[in-house]
């Protein structure tokens, strides 16, 4: 703490001793004001700010206690000092108690009053030091926060950009699957809103809808694109993709979220599924989702062996196979979605 920089404020009723403090306080290059009781010393600290105050505990009026308590209520970061007459150390402990920096009894040195007042300003800038710090370290935190958000959206970004990269991949192999990918992604999340899932649980669902045959990339154009009913060997092949799938995204962190639902979207609900077989409840519920809109949109949609269903036809098929094919409570739900 510069000398020059320190205000100290003096508060005793008697005039010597004021004085006698201030000019000495003076020599050492420090600023002082005084008041000769507790509101004129009030008053001063309204309108000014100071870094230590000396104060008189034993003073008409308003006695020490009663100041440095309001005093403190105006400027807690003042440091006070207490000055008393009284050889008693429950007067001392109270002083404390009620926030005083320290205290000195009359008759005093003044060498004393000074290296505690200087004691008490380094406390105070130790404080000052301290709450810059913390605010400087709240303010590091809130940048580099905002860097994290921001390079969290950056890679959101890279990641829809590489999930719409596989989605072209795909349908450039495969003119019959166009759009597919995205309609069963909308269809996915339409389902999954009418259900007791969060916001990014649904976004999930977007992703896994945009993914889910991303593993066909490994199956073999004359595969996909027969005209006609494929061979043991070739469905055995087709069979694979969910598989593929998950070798392809498990490098990607960010999609290890909808792994399970790419995986398993081909089970079924009574086990006769691929690639794990699993049935009824086994199967991760985001996969049951994408089994119905998948299932629907592939039978509305063109095929190389067949033509398209009609949306009526496509909610039959799909009724019919609830609690075969599919989760009923999921059709049920999927029925009131679609039936108009």
């Amino acid at each position: 703490m510069i000398a020059h920089q320190a205000r100290i404020l003096i508060v005793d009723d008697d005039e010597v001793i004021r004085d006698l403090l201030s000019q000495r306080l003076q020599e050492e290059g420090y600023m002082c004001e005084v008041a000769d009781n507790g509101s004129t010393a009030l008053a001063h600290i309204e309108l000014d700010s100071f870094h230590v105050m000396l104060a008189d505990i034993r003073m008409p009026q308003m006695d020490g206690y009663e100041l440095l308590t309001a005093a403190r209520d105006i400027d807690p970061d003042m440091q006070v000092i207490m000055v008393t007459g009284i050889r008693e150390t429950t007067e001392a402990v109270k002083a404390m108690k009620l926030g005083a920096y320290d205290y000195v009894m009359k008759p005093f040195d003044l060498e004393d009053v000074v290296h505690g007042v200087r004691r008490a300003l380094e406390k105070q800038e130790l404080k000052f030091q301290n709450r810059l710090y913390h605010k400087n370290l709240e303010n590091r935190v809130r940048e580099a926060t905002k860097e994290l958000i921001e390079k969290n959206r950056q890679i959101q970004i890279l990641l829809f950009n590489t999930i719409t990269s596989f989605v072209n991949v795909l349908e450039a192999k495969d003119k019959y699957t166009e759009g597919h990918s995205k309609r069963v992604a909308e269809s996915a999340v339409k389902v999954a809103r009418t259900c007791t899932l969060t916001r990014s649980e649904i976004e999930n669902m977007r992703l896994a809808g945009l993914l889910h045959d991303i593993g066909k990339v490994g199956i073999r154009e004359k595969t996909l694109q027969k005209p006609g009913a494929l061979t043991a060997e070739e469905y055995d092949e087709v069979k694979q993709h969910p598989l593929i799938a998950e070798r392809i995204l498990e490098p990607i962190e960010e999609l290890h979220m909808v792994l399970r639902d790419i995986k398993h979207h081909h089970e079924r609900y009574d086990g006769m599924g691929y690639p794990a077989g699993l049935r009824g409840e086994e199967i991760p519920f985001g996969a049951r989702i994408l089994a119905l809109s998948d299932t629907y949109d592939a039978m509305t949609s063109e095929r190389p062996y067949r033509s398209a269903f009609s949306h009526e036809q496509a909610l039959k098929e799909i009724e019919m196979n609830a609690g075969k094919q599919f989760d009923p409570e999921l059709v049920a739900q999927f029925l009131m979605l679609y039936s108009y």
